[in-house]
């Protein structure tokens, strides 16, 4: 290994090192552009872009440095950091990688470029379709992990309820298909609320019910029902209609603006036992 290998080794490593320990970001950032000369492509290069540097400030829940690059580079920051990045080789967007890691300032941050950012209309719903991840969305993520919060705001900020991944599975059916494979298991009380709210908190932005494994819940009724409750099993099934309640709370949350979903569902003047499960 010839010295300019072994000094981009050494300045990554410095620069892991600092992020990891939450230094100054005017620290981070004279780390993060020093140059090295690679011989190879006969350029200087950056110890790393923007998009490696906002990684690692998830990573290591670094909130002032990932602001700080969210707000200095925009979507320059949440750019692709590709296949070679050396820490962590990953098909995550930067958004998927705080909802995995429960980031959710940080969530809040990347929501916030999005919206003022013309370029990113697309990425909060963008599917990723390599290494098995079978083309989840950040919402499929969400519910995945089973983060009621994380999906109501995913939701009131232009998530889909309606994305389907590779297999054609929406979040709903990702959700009830957790749900049939918790089946029998005692330990599985806690995971089966947190399905149940999330499962909630997807109905409120799903004013047509569409999903996959509708024929399914027909054909176990007694599990369902008893499972999902009586009302929610006929919603889903189409026996019976939304509810009035269920279908104003879809009218208002459809209005609330989306650049500040958070702020205006907090104020919603109606007591808080009313409004979309937020925490487990």
């Amino acid at each position: 290994m010839d010295n300019t290998c072994k000094e981009s080794e050494f300045l990554s490593l410095l620069f892991y090192q600092a992020v990891r320990d939450h230094k100054p970001v005017w620290m981070l950032e004279e780390m993060r552009n020093l140059k090295t000369f690679h011989w190879e492509e006969n350029v200087r290069q950056q110890t790393y872009n923007p998009s490696e540097a906002l990684l690692y400030a998830i990573v290591h829940d670094h909130r002032d440095y990932a602001q700080y690059l969210l707000n200095q580079f925009q979507d320059v920051a949440l750019a692709n950091p590709g296949e070679q990045f050396c820490c962590y080789p990953t098909s995550d967007s930067h958004l998927e990688m705080a909802i995995r890691r429960g980031r959710n300032d940080v969530i809040a941050f990347i929501l916030q470029v999005v919206h003022r950012t013309p370029s990113l209309r697309l990425y909060i719903n963008q599917r990723v379709c390599k290494h098995g991840r079978d083309g989840k969305t950040p919402l499929h993520v969400a519910c995945e992990l089973l983060q009621p919060h994380t999906v109501i705001i995913l939701l009131g900020n232009g998530a889909s309820p309606q994305a389907e991944d590779q297999n054609g599975m929406t979040p709903l059916d990702l959700l009830l298909n957790k749900l049939w494979t918790a089946k029998g298991n005692p330990n599985s009380i806690k995971c089966i609320r947190a399905l149940r709210m999330c499962i909630e908190n997807l109905l409120f932005f799903m004013p047509k019910l569409q999903f996959k494994m509708k024929s399914r819940l027909e054909k176990d009724q007694l599990f369902w029902s008893k499972i999902l409750g009586e009302e929610q099993y006929n919603l889903l099934v189409g026996r019976i209609p939304a509810t009035l309640f269920l279908t104003a709370m879809q009218k208002v949350l459809s209005q609330l603006p989306q650049h500040e979903f958070s702020e205006s569902l907090d104020k919603l003047p109606i007591p808080a036992f009313l409004k979309p499960h937020t925490h487990h």
